[in-house]
């Protein structure tokens, strides 16, 4: 998963739906932990402005 820094909004929704709290907030954007990720995709689920993508 990778965060679009220049579209995130910083409100923090996915850090706290992630079930591995993969997800932190540092300057004020999401930022994902590439080691505790799983995955799942609910991070880019409950964006709301799909600043979250799967990495290919």
């Amino acid at each position: 998963m990778k965060v679009n820094k220049d579209k995130c909004l910083g409100c923090g929704a996915c850090a706290s739906m992630c079930p591995v709290n993969a997800i932190t907030m540092k300057g004020g954007k999401a930022e994902i932990n590439k080691k505790k990720c799983i995955k799942c995709g609910t991070c880019m689920q409950i964006c709301p402005v799909s600043a979250i993508t799967d990495e290919a």
